[in-house]
């Protein structure tokens, strides 16, 4: 499996290829800096494999949610990407890429699903106006995050919440509305830091996905919004 992922879904800009089950990844924290990067990180890449585009099996990219800016910027160059290169795409949940590529260590209970009593990833992202965009996630036998409940955009108080005995919350609305969330699932554990997407969970998960046959064309790889508002009047 030849694939080349990206994401620009947050204040992050990272690229990853994926051959043969190896990632290699190029990752960078640079607000409004994306459109300028994400390219050059694309390039590097192909280059350092001695590959072409039109050598992958096909391209990937999260397609939110996630900053209304970035998830265009990241669509648009994956779209142009494919159509020359004739390739196809998977979109990827920027909130399942967030829980594939979380932190597992110390967390007091093994990657396996929540039929087995394990590890569920409750994923809260900042989606600003008061509310977070929001997922729960379990591995299957394989590694692979699997969602629990649909993807939505509300209120901290207001998640939904599966029955599962361990959890752990990872994403920059545990840190913007901690005690709203703690207080609604009451996680074993949080991460400290807000952990960010990264491409090379994006490409794990994109190769599992293609496999299902999640593969679309060029012009159907578009942005998940998970909120049509993107501002509200001031008084």
């Amino acid at each position: 499996m030849k694939l080349l992922a990206i994401d620009t879904s947050e204040d992050a800009c990272s690229a990853a290829l994926l051959l043969d089950g190896h990632v290699e990844e190029r990752f960078e924290v640079a607000p409004r800096r994306h459109s300028e990067l994400i390219l050059p990180m694309m390039d590097s890449l192909l280059q350092q494999a001695d590959l072409r585009l039109g050598d992958l099996d096909a391209l990937a990219f999260a397609r939110g949610p996630g900053a209304f800016t970035g998830l265009r910027i990241a669509a648009s160059v994956v779209q142009g990407a494919a159509l020359g290169a004739d390739l196809r795409v998977v979109p990827v949940s920027s909130l399942q890429a967030l829980a594939q590529g979380a932190d597992f260590d110390g967390g007091g209970a093994d990657k396996v699903g929540p039929a087995d009593g394990g590890l569920a990833v409750l994923t809260a992202l900042d989606a600003r106006m008061g509310e977070v965009y929001w997922g729960a996630f379990a591995a299957d036998a394989a590694g692979i995050m699997r969602p629990l409940v649909d993807e939505t955009v509300c209120a901290p108080q207001d998640v939904p919440v599966p029955q599962v005995k361990v959890s752990l919350g990872v994403g920059s609305g545990w840190q913007t509305y901690a005690d709203e969330l703690r207080t609604r699932c009451s996680p074993t554990r949080i991460e400290s830091s807000p952990s960010m997407v990264h491409a090379g969970a994006v490409a794990v998960l994109a190769a599992a996905l293609y496999d299902e046959g999640h593969g679309v064309a060029a012009e159907q790889a578009l942005p998940v919004y998970l909120r049509n508002q993107v501002a509200w009047a001031k008084s």
